[in-house]
C-alpha cells in the first residue's frame, strides 16, 4: 500500500487536485474522527467518498470493500469536517507595509485575493466568508474557484462593505482635495438599500455594513455607533427582502445592540459587550464572529509593518475588552462563530486562534463547533456542511493527533479535500 500512497502525494503535488474527476468509490480510513455534534472521538472510521459528497461513514472493523476498491489510509491521523472562517479579507495582505497596502490596485488586490485563497484552503479551511472587499474582487476569485480556473476555499462574498461618509468603510486616509469616497459608502436608508442593490447586482452572496468605528481606519473611535437605527434597518431589510444574510462591523455596546435590533444575522467583533448586549444577542439569535487572535500579530508587528500609532493605539483598546467580552458571551451561551480578520495578521495562519478560543473560555469541541456546525447555521448550508454525515459535501481534513486533547494540532492539517477532491495529503 506504501508505493499506492506515495503516488496520491506526488499528484497532489504536481497535478492540483487529486480524485477530482473519479466516480469509483473513494475509502478514507484514520486512526480516528471527530463527531461534531456529538462531540466526541470515534476510533477507526471509514469514510466512503462517491463525487462530491460523502456516501457513508462506518467503522473499519465493520465495514468491508473490493480489494481493487480506491483507498487512501491517514494512519496516526483524525478526520473531521472542513474548517470555517467567517471573517476574512482575502485581498488583504498583513506582512507589506501598511500604506503599501493602500495603494494597492484592484487588480493587484485580485491577485493577493488568488494566493490567499489557496493558503486558507491548504491550511484547512474549506469554506470562508469574504466581508469586504474592493471592486468586487473576492467574488471574481471565487467565480474563478467555482469555475476550476484557481483553487481555493469555497467562498461567500459581500463585496464592498456599506459604510458612512467618513466611517470605518470609507477611505479617510487621502487628503480632503482627492475627493476620494470608497465605493461602498451610503448615507441614509434609501441610499443604503441601494448600496444593497448594487451589490446584490454584481453578485455578492451577503452583505457587510459597518455600524461603528473600527481598528484600522483613520478618524474613527472604535467604540463609536455610526450608522443610525433606521439606516442599518433599511439595509437589513432590503437583503433580507432578497435572501441574503447581513453582517455588522461593530466594536461599540451602542453599535452591537442597534445591529442585533436591526435583525442582522451575525456581529463582527463585538469588542465592548455589555449584559444587555449578550441578551439581545440571544433574543435574536445573532452570530457573534469575534477576531480574538489577530491582537497579538498588531501589538507584535504592526509599528514594525508602518501601522500608525493611532491604529496601534485602538487596537490597545480593544485588546483585553474583546477577549473579556468573549468569555462573558461564552459562559452566556451566545452563539459564537469562527472569525479571525485574516488580512490583519497573515492567510493560512486561520487556526491559531482555537487556541485562544479555548484559554478563554471554551472548550475544545466549542471551538472546533464555532469553525463546523456553527458557521455552517449562519451560512444556511447545515444540510450539507459542518459534519461528516451521509448526503454531505465531502468537505474533510486530518491531523497528527486529537484535536479535543490539544486543540492547537488544528494549526498543521495535513490532509485536504475539498468537494471531493485532494488538494493535500500526508
Amino acid at each position: 500500500m506504501l508505493p499506492r500512497l506515495f503516488l496520491i502525494a506526488v499528484t497532489v503535488l504536481i497535478a492540483g487536485p487529486s480524485f477530482a474527476e473519479e466516480e469509483d468509490p473513494l475509502y478514507i480510513t484514520a486512526d480516528a474522527l471527530i463527531d461534531v455534534e456529538r462531540g466526541v472521538r470515534v476510533e477507526g472510521p471509514v469514510i466512503v467518498v462517491e463525487g462530491q459528497r460523502i456516501a457513508m461513514v462506518g467503522s473499519l472493523a465493520a465495514m468491508t470493500w473490493p480489494a481493487d476498491a480506491r483507498q487512501l489510509h491517514l494512519p496516526g491521523h483524525t478526520l473531521l469536517p472542513g474548517l470555517m472562517d467567517m471573517h476574512v479579507h482575502l485581498s488583504g495582505n498583513a506582512t507589506i507595509p501598511f500604506f503599501e497596502g493602500l495603494s494597492h490596485s484592484i487588480p493587484r488586490q485580485t491577485v493577493t485575493a488568488v494566493g490567499n485563497a489557496r493558503r486558507s484552503l491548504m491550511a484547512g479551511f474549506t469554506t470562508v466568508r469574504d466581508v469586504g472587499a474592493a471592486g468586487y474582487s473576492v467574488i471574481g476569485v471565487r467565480d474563478g474557484i467555482n469555475a476550476g480556473d484557481i483553487e481555493g476555499p469555497r467562498i461567500f462574498a459581500s463585496g464592498p462593505a456599506l459604510g458612512v461618509t467618513g466611517g470605518h468603510c470609507d477611505n479617510n486616509f487621502p487628503p480632503p482635495e482627492q475627493k476620494i469616497i470608497a465605493e461602498g459608502v451610503a448615507d441614509g436608508p434609501w441610499a443604503a438599500r441601494a448600496k444593497v442593490r448594487e451589490n446584490i447586482k454584481y453578485g455578492a452572496d451577503l452583505i457587510k455594513f459597518c455600524a461603528t468605528g473600527g481598528v484600522f481606519s483613520k478618524g474613527t473611535k472604535v467604540g463609536i455607533q455610526q450608522y443610525t437605527q433606521e439606516e442599518m434597518t433599511a439595509i437589513v431589510e432590503e437583503a433580507h427582502l432578497r435572501g441574503l444574510t447581513v453582517a455588522a462591523h461593530a466594536h461599540g455596546t451602542d453599535g452591537i445592540k442597534a445591529a442585533i435590533r436591526a435583525g442582522v444575522d451575525s456581529v463582527e467583533h463585538a469588542s465592548f459587550l455589555d449584559a444587555e448586549a449578550i441578551a439581545l444577542a440571544k433574543e435574536y439569535g445573532t452570530a457573534l464572529s469575534m477576531d480574538i487572535y489577530n491582537t497579538e500579530y498588531t501589538l507584535t508587528y504592526g509599528e514594525e509593518n508602518g501601522v500608525p500609532e493611532e491604529n496601534l493605539d485602538k487596537e490597545r483598546q480593544v485588546s483585553k475588552a474583546q477577549r473579556d467580552s468573549f468569555t462573558a458571551a461564552v459562559r452566556a451561551g451566545v452563539t459564537i462563530v469562527f472569525g479571525t480578520d485574516a488580512a490583519i495578521y497573515p492567510h493560512g495562519d486561520n487556526a491559531r486562534q482555537f487556541a485562544r478560543m479555548v484559554r478563554f473560555g471554551m472548550t475544545p469541541i466549542q471551538a472546533i463547533r464555532s469553525a463546523t456546525i456553527q458557521s455552517a447555521r449562519l451560512l444556511r448550508k447545515e444540510n450539507e456542511l459542518g459534519v461528516l454525515k451521509q448526503g454531505y459535501l465531502a468537505d474533510i481534513i486530518a491531523v497528527s493527533g486529537d484535536p479535543l486533547a490539544d486543540v492547537s494540532v488544528l494549526e498543521n492539517v495535513t490532509f485536504v479535500m475539498k468537494d471531493g477532491a485532494v488538494y493535500k495529503a500526508p
